[in-house]
């Protein structure tokens, strides 16, 4: 179902889509990619949405940093300031905040409109990024497919191609509360990662990866989230062709949980410390599933170069369950 959801300032109008599918419904906006609202039953049966949202699009434009629901890109996470070089060429990006490039840029992907298209039990977004887009070489055209499986499960599957050498790193931004009660630091998360990035006071990698063995980093058996993350984990059996199992997420309370697979080598748990207003910290964990960041300028880190005549494809599956 697509609907009038709201207008830009501009005057550009934005739509929302409305998926449904074995108990999982689903709400995107075109808009930023957003996926406003994820309801789903827990171990009662009784429908709540999961994930942090506004409910009408005042509320992303009054409140942009947290990145709600977001298709963040061209390049997820951050980029070591706002400097890298490709094929010799040095490319200069928007610092947002100094000193870093965070997030594509002041006005990246999540605060585009995009062009929607149904397809059975779902939706595709797609638009062109221009060559220069908040400084990124090439004309990227990129899209977003937002599926819903037989089981309900959320699948999202991105695709993109460039005229130019660029580098692109994709993800979706949602802050899960699987107990609709706005603090997600007691629930248990699971991630199978031997390895993190550490990282400087500017959260950019610091040296290789280490191992997560005798740290507080160790998530390989399921544990309270708690508070105080915001780390890359290096996902054990990097890169793959089909998305496989990488972290669970339960709620004791509701029963809920939430399974992602992937294809990406890296996942980003941010315990959401620094939510401010109509939110609290920790009101949700936000499980970014990614290239590491600042990748462009590491080359011992799984490249994030895409060149003429290839194609971008990356795949994540949000399962929902009981327990």
């Amino acid at each position: 179902m697509n609907e009038h959801f709201g207008t830009l300032p501009d005057g550009t109008p934005v739509h929302r889509w409305t998926l449904e599918r074995s108990g999982t419904r689903v709400r995107v906006l075109s808009y930023g990619g957003i996926v406003q609202s994820v309801e789903v039953p827990d171990r009662d049966g009784r429908a709540g949405n999961v994930v942090l949202g506004f409910a009408g699009l005042d509320g992303y434009l009054a409140h942009p940093e947290p990145y709600l629901g977001a298709l963040i890109g061209r390049y997820a996470n951050r980029i070591a300031g706002g400097r890298f070089s490709l094929d010799g060429v040095t490319y200069t990006l928007a610092l947002n905040p100094p000193p870093n490039s965070l997030h594509g840029g002041e006005r990246g992907f999540d605060k585009r409109v995009w062009d929607a298209v149904p397809v059975e039990h779902g939706v595709r977004l797609s638009r062109v990024s221009a060559d220069g887009e908040e400084g990124f070489p090439g004309r990227l055209e990129v899209s977003a497919t937002y599926t819903l499986d037989a089981s309900g499960a959320l699948r999202i599957a991105y695709e993109a191609v460039t005229d130019a050498p660029t580098v692109v790193n994709l993800t979706n931004h949602s802050y899960f509360d699987l107990g609709g009660s706005r603090y997600a630091g007691d629930h248990e998360l699971r991630v199978a990662a031997s390895r993190f990035t550490p990282v400087d006071e500017h959260l950019i990698p610091a040296g290789p990866p280490r191992e997560v063995a005798g740290t507080r980093f160790d998530f390989r058996r399921a544990r309270e989230v708690g508070s105080g993350y915001d780390v890359n984990f290096v996902l054990d059996g990097g890169v793959t062709e089909a998305a496989r199992e990488v972290a669970e997420l339960y709620d004791p309370v509701s029963g809920r949980v939430l399974t992602v697979s992937t294809t990406e080598p890296g996942l980003q748990v941010y315990t959401a410390d620094h939510l401010g207003e109509p939110f609290s910290p920790g009101a949700g964990v936000a499980l970014e599933t990614q290239h590491f960041p600042d990748s462009p300028n590491r080359p011992d880190f799984p490249t994030t170069v895409l060149r003429p005549g290839e194609v971008f494809r990356s795949e994540t599956v949000y399962g929902f369950g009981v327990r």
